[in-house]
């Protein structure tokens, strides 16, 4: 467990850095997952800042994940991209991974907007089906907020009754809809710790407990973000769909294949939420 004392020191001088970099405090922060990045280049007047060049930053070792913060304008706002992520796989803490978004809460955003690739556990999904996240289940095994609290960035026992927002997930539902967007679900998402995929027994005993879709990111990230007092709203593009009792073998060149040919779909859906958001001043 890292020294808190020193872990708020590393925070505040990355958001120091930050805010004599960025142009203007970012409203909204997205979080760009496995084979989703290229919603970035849609960003204007961008600044883009290598994860390597951030002060304190974790140092990403996904090769699907392009490893930039972009802070610009998208959709009438301002946002913070972080273009990909970490995991508890890379072998960081849950603390250490949230890192990004602890640091980017405290620059004052109101949304986070958390994406993700993942693997279908309902059967009556497609592959290429974009899931609102309603829920989700902790089974990585590591809390972020595990160890002493810092009152001034969020409450000891944050309340998690309700962390994805449903004001943001109907607007979300509606602008597919106005989008014509087809496979458009929600469910319950469960993040586990990886990198190995699931066995069939594995798989069955998630869909067992609850679970529509699967994935190793997102939890610890939401929790902070519930911590830091931001409202969330979870897509999770599903990428492949496996019957514990038919199963078939999961490729990640396969998972990475999907969300590519899924992405051109969530960037319109995510840049016309960006726009009613916008339109919808009294939600930021």
């Amino acid at each position: 467990m890292p020294d808190m004392h020193l872990y708020k020191e590393k925070v505040e001088e990355t958001v120091a850095f930050l805010e004599s970099m960025l142009p203007e405090k970012p409203r909204i922060i997205l979080v760009l997952g496995t084979g989703l990045g290229s919603l970035a280049q849609s960003v204007k007047g961008a600044v883009t800042i290598p994860y390597e060049h951030i002060p304190n930053f974790p140092k990403s070792t996904a090769t699907s994940h392009a490893g930039n913060l972009i802070c610009g304008r998208l959709g009438g706002n301002s946002v913070a991209i972080l273009q990909g992520r970490f995991h508890y796989y890379e072998g960081y803490s849950t603390k250490e991974l949230t890192f990004p978004i602890r640091v980017l809460s405290l620059l004052g955003p109101k949304i986070l907007i958390i994406t993700n690739a993942s693997g279908g556990l309902n059967t009556s999904f497609a592959p290429g089906t974009v899931m609102i996240i309603q829920d989700h289940l902790n089974f990585i095994g590591e809390n972020p907020l595990r160890g002493p609290n810092i009152d001034e960035w969020g409450p000891r026992f944050p309340d998690l009754s309700e962390p994805y927002d449903k004001k943001l997930a109907d607007i979300t539902e509606k602008c597919a809809k106005r989008l014509n967007l087809l496979d458009i679900s929600s469910g319950v998402y469960v993040g586990i710790p990886g990198p190995s995929l699931e066995t069939p027994a594995e798989t069955r005993h998630l869909k067992n407990c609850g679970a529509d879709a699967v994935g190793m990111s997102s939890v610890p990230e939401v929790i902070v973000g519930i911590h830091a007092g931001m409202k969330v709203i979870g897509l999770s593009v599903v990428s492949n769909v496996n019957d514990p009792d038919n199963f078939a073998p999961i490729l990640i060149e396969d998972v990475i294949d999907k969300a590519n040919k899924a992405e051109p779909r969530l960037q319109k859906l995510i840049i016309e939420l960006l726009k009613e958001l916008k339109a919808r001043e009294e939600i930021l």
